[in-house]
């Protein structure tokens, strides 16, 4: 099928639960349909301007607090697995998302293979640890950067990728680690899926995060941990990316489509065709979107089809940011108009705004609706902040009194 761009615009946000922004309620069960959507909401544990699972639901869900997915995720209805990165995934969905390709963590095991039998067995016999509460081992094992690594540390997270362990929980940035078969019910667990059907389930839940994702996902990191495009000799069996993503193609999970000014196919999931042939037209409101978003991971397409150039600098040398470090969109409507730049101050009851920029062209005073939308977007993020006030720098006088009155 054809659509147009303002089509595919509609779309995208309608599906993305952003048209209203804010507009799922009921709390829990506003955060699980995010989850029954998505398939995953990735995690990452900065909290500059909260973490980005945090600020996925708090875009979604009105009256967002972190509180809620914690509750979900202590009684074990949400789990920690790898999927694009380390994710929130529903754990009635696990079984899908055990499967790993990773042959470094079953080589790292192995190469350290007398602190890895350590490890394992006090944590049998002691129940959750953490990496702080073993003696810093070295070994053969380095970093990124060539450098020794606590091997103690690498271990544990080579276990929770191949299903051995899992986390317990997490106590600011530090992991509790303990066998799986203690944290998850056992009829998950017993569940055993083919390795393949699991990388296709995987491979979909991509599709289902984004929604007009095209077929090389126009970036390798959206398709991580998925093994090559093409058969590889080094995994048997394993057909490759290409022929899954076809496979669900030719089965009807996903329906091929051409967007007005738009090289390639993107691909849109069967059960939303019906949205993308009339989709709503986008009330006025504001959403802030965080790095791990899906809205933001086809920076293809958000040039071509929002006119937007993402980039997340925090790996950025400072002097060489176009924007700052933790700098978050700003989606009105259907259009991305702007960046801000909030940092969360909890010890003085505040949140920050370091800076905001807006794109070029866009006036906020002469846009319909958008002053009230903006408005309500931040007052909305200073709830989810738990803070009292908003502090402007002196540069942004203006937008201080355009959006006064919080």
């Amino acid at each position: 099928m054809k659509v147009t761009a303002e089509a595919a615009r509609r779309f995208f946000v309608a599906r993305q639960f952003l048209a209203p922004a804010r507009s799922l309620k009921a709390k829990s069960k506003g955060v699980v349909a995010v989850f029954r959507r998505f398939g995953s909401v990735q995690f990452d544990p900065l909290s500059v301007a909260g973490r980005n699972h945090d600020l996925v639901l708090h875009a979604r869900v009105a009256g967002y607090e972190p509180a809620w997915s914690d509750r979900l995720y202590q009684r074990r209805e949400i789990f920690e697995a790898y999927n694009k990165g380390l994710s929130l995934v529903p754990t009635d969905e696990y079984p899908w998302f055990r499967g790993t390709l990773s042959r470094r963590s079953p080589a790292l095991i192995a190469e350290n293979i007398a602190v890895a039998e350590r490890v394992l067995e006090r944590i049998r016999a002691e129940g959750p640890l953490s990496a702080l509460d073993f003696e810093r081992e070295q070994g053969p094992t380095t970093d990124w950067f060539g450098m020794p690594t606590n091997v103690v540390r690498a271990v544990l997270e080579a276990y929770a990728v191949t299903g051995v362990l899992g986390l317990s929980r997490r106590e600011g940035n530090r992991r509790y680690y303990d066998l799986i078969e203690r944290l998850l019910p056992a009829e998950v667990l017993e569940r055993e899926v083919p390795l393949v059907e699991q990388l296709e389930h995987k491979l979909l839940s991509r599709f289902r995060a984004h929604g007009l994702l095209g077929a090389d996902g126009s970036g390798a990191d959206i398709f991580g941990g998925l093994g090559y495009a093409k058969p590889d000799p080094r995994f048997p069996g394993f057909p490759g990316r290409t022929a899954l993503r076809r496979q669900l193609v030719e089965d009807g999970e996903l329906v091929p489509v051409e967007i007005e000014g738009m090289r390639g196919k993107r691909l849109v999931l069967r059960d939303e065709v019906g949205l993308l042939e009339a989709p709503p037209e986008p009330p006025p409101s504001v959403a802030f979107i965080p790095p791990f978003d899906p809205v933001v991971w086809d920076r293809r397409l958000l040039g071509s089809l929002f006119d937007f150039d993402y980039v997340w600098e925090l790996f950025v040398p400072p002097a060489k940011r176009r924007w700052g470090w933790y700098v978050l969109p700003i989606l009105f409507r259907d259009r991305l108009v702007g960046r801000i730049e909030p940092r969360i101050e909890r010890d003085d009851d505040r949140v920050a705004v370091v800076d905001l920029w807006w794109e070029e062209g866009f006036a906020p005073a002469r846009v319909e609706g958008f002053v009230d939308a903006m408005r309500e977007a931040l007052r909305a993020y200073l709830a989810f902040a738990c803070a009292g006030q908003i502090e402007w720098p002196p540069h942004l006088g203006t937008e201080k009194r355009l959006f006064r009155g919080l």
